[in-house]
């Protein structure tokens, strides 16, 4: 069974830095996707970053030079460091996976953690 559990949000101030953890487990394909999305109220869930198998990384235009996707060597814990944060940054975000290599949008992930809010004012 596949689990993903995020930790690490919380409420910082505009320019502040944070750094998101989830927890990766049950996933047994060799190739496989992983990735941030986030959503903030009333708005479409969106993605933000993904890595794949080969450590390959997407972000979408708002964050890059901003956010950095990693995961540790084991891929059991994928990472999302927040940097030079902005109030429009504000949004529950969602680590998510997928058993093949990253394609497609929030639609194609399979798995899903709980959320964890980030706050920016």
């Amino acid at each position: 069974q596949v689990q993903l559990v995020e930790s690490g949000g919380g409420s910082v101030q505009a320019g502040g830095s944070l750094r998101l953890s989830c927890a990766v487990s049950g996933i047994t394909y060799r190739r496989y996707c992983v990735g941030w999305f986030r959503q903030a109220p009333g708005k479409e869930r969106e993605e933000v970053a993904t890595i794949g198998y080969d450590g390959s990384t997407t972000y979408r235009d708002s964050v890059k030079g901003r956010f950095t996707i990693s995961k540790d060597n084991a891929d059991v814990t994928l990472y999302l460091q927040m940097n030079s944060l902005k109030p429009e940054d504000t949004a529950m975000y969602y680590c998510a996976a997928q058993p093949r290599a990253c394609a497609g949008g929030a639609s194609a992930f399979p798995y899903w953690g709980q959320g964890t809010q980030v706050t920016v004012s």
